[in-house]
């Protein structure tokens, strides 16, 4: 059995600020009505969200910019990497997610470690194409170079 809402926030699995929807009465009645996330359907419902349906298209609208202007930032970052190696380049630990935000949060580009998109850990020396996910249908891509630490008899040499 099913029954009609409106949302009060946006809610990425359900929808948006003012957007009708219809889920189970059991889901309603005890997460959404009494957490203030959504209203029972009716025409007053209606009314009484419009106001704060605009005001949450105008905070996504604002957000998108931003989001935008943090994927042109985003576009042409490299970052590298430099790790102690074993025999065929194989590194003795790896690049993780949490060290790439980090590198990118050292630079100035907060962002979270679920947002940088990597497979699996980075094992080996190489340069690498990082997906990082931005926000909904937003992503891009950054380039990580993981190099070699250079040994004391190679600087020795230097």
């Amino acid at each position: 059995m099913k029954t009609r809402l409106i949302l009060r926030e946006d809610l990425p699995e359900l929808g948006h600020v003012g957007d009708v929807i219809e889920v189970s009465v059991g889901y309603a009645r005890n997460f959404l009505i009494p957490r203030g996330k959504a209203y029972p359907y009716s025409e007053d419902g209606m009314l009484r969200i419009e106001k704060a349906r605009v005001e949450a298209e105008e905070r996504r609208a604002a957000m998108a910019k931003e989001y935008e202007a943090l994927a042109k930032r985003l576009e042409g970052v490299q970052l590298t990497f430099e790790e102690r190696t074993g025999e065929e380049g194989k590194l003795f630990g790896a690049v993780t997610a949490k060290r790439i935000a980090d590198g990118l949060a050292e630079q100035g580009l907060e962002l979270a470690e679920n947002q940088v998109r990597l497979p699996e850990p980075i094992r080996a020396v190489g340069e690498y194409e990082v997906p990082i996910h931005i926000h909904a249908e937003l992503n891009t891509e950054i380039k990580v170079w993981v190099v070699a630490e250079a040994t004391e008899e190679e600087e020795a040499e230097a």
